[in-house]
């Protein structure tokens, strides 16, 4: 490895680079969906990310022969190592040149960090919390990825599983042909969830509408995530930042939330119409033309993606879930959207795939986190 130098982020110059690394590696490519530079500059910059008041991170680049070949960062999340009651150290934003050296000095320096700090694994990859980009692609390699997800070319498993990593976790999403109408059963089921459980659905004409919910709706999302893989209950200012950076653009004929009597958000869905087109167009970039791409996307779209759901814990095994699905698939149908992508989905969360037995749907990606220990 006398060629390869790692070199550690250090300005806002190292940075840009860094960002503007996996453009150029996948340029060309027709199925990565690049995200926003602006949005990445904000997660990674500890004066904007409020995950910084319980991370540590540090970004490397690669370089061969005076040229970037790769990338990496590596987070230490003590809230979450508190949580899980674990010792790791997280990797993420990895992408690399099909290069065994490059990728092996890349990950070699994130363990060595972790060693430092008196880590015991290493994995990846994660972001900051579970609302950045994670997983590895695995399968779906010839898929056009969403805005939500990472894009990879297929060495790198191979790299990775050649440096001693192995499978934690997977991720699916599925693909959902909407159908003509809402199947009669699923209809019956809301019906008879929102009688029994004296529940009612949020009249949303505006974002503006949604916003007073905002917060009771991430603290269900908190609650009933709170045991899934590697989630972290997100902060009042994390929660704050989120809205603030999101929730006016959402679109509220493709957002459902459930309310009780109270008016607490007791399930919701929240889906956004696809930019992945419109963010391949451009090309990391709002500006010059960028923007324009993405208000064509916003105003004419025969796709979705479903971003995010969440329930209660209480109401899981009430049918909270058949509620929102029936109200978002009648939106989808009256709107004229033909396909939708699910979120990523565990494996292992048979609850939640079961959710889509009623219609016609395929697996669209397949993403993975992988963890080395230390001996």
């Amino acid at each position: 490895m006398k060629n390869i130098e790692i070199k550690k982020v250090k300005s806002r110059s190292d940075l840009n680079k860094f960002i503007a690394f996996a453009d150029k590696l996948y340029k060309g490519n027709k199925y990565r969906v690049p995200q926003l530079h602006s949005f990445e500059k904000s997660t990674l910059i500890k004066e904007k990310n409020p995950a910084f008041d319980f991370c540590e991170a540090n970004y490397w680049l690669a370089y061969k022969d005076n040229k970037i070949v790769g990338r990496i960062a590596a987070i230490l999340n003590h809230k979450s190592n508190e949580t899980w009651n674990e010792k790791h150290m997280r990797f993420g934003w990895i992408d690399f040149i099909d290069d065994i050296e490059v990728s092996s000095a890349l990950i070699k320096t994130v363990e060595n960090w972790a060693k430092e700090k008196k880590m015991t694994a290493v994995h990846g990859p994660l972001g900051f919390t579970d609302m950045d980009l994670e997983g590895m692609l695995v399968e779906g390699f010839n898929e056009i990825g969403t805005q939500a997800t990472l894009y990879n070319y297929p060495y790198y498993s191979e790299h990775l599983e050649k440096l001693g990593y192995k499978k934690d976790a997977d991720w699916i999403q599925h693909e959902i042909k909407v159908p003509e109408k809402v199947p009669e059963k699923v209809k019956r089921i809301a019906d008879m969830v929102l009688k029994r459980y004296d529940l009612r659905i949020l009249d949303t004409k505006k974002s503006k509408d949604i916003l007073p919910f905002a917060k009771s709706m991430f603290n269900t999302l908190n609650e009933g995530f709170k045991d899934l893989y590697g989630y972290v209950a997100l902060t009042d200012k994390q929660i704050d930042y989120y809205i603030k950076a999101y929730f006016s653009m959402i679109n509220t004929k493709y957002v459902c939330f459930v309310l009780d009597k109270n008016d607490e958000v007791v399930g919701f869905g929240i889906t956004v119409l696809s930019l992945s087109e419109a963010l391949q167009k451009a090309k990391g970039k709002l500006l010059p033309f960028g923007f324009i791409h993405i208000l064509r996307a916003l105003n004419k779209n025969e796709k979705v993606d479903m971003l995010l759901q969440g329930v209660k814990p209480e109401y899981v095994k009430k049918g909270v879930v058949s509620v929102f699905y029936a109200e978002l698939m009648q939106a989808y149908i009256d709107n004229g959207i033909k396909t939708a992508i699910s979120s990523h989905i565990l494996e292992d969360n048979f609850n939640s795939h079961l959710m889509f037995k009623d219609y016609d749907t395929r697996q669209h990606l397949r993403r993975r986190i992988y963890i080395k220990h230390f001996e």
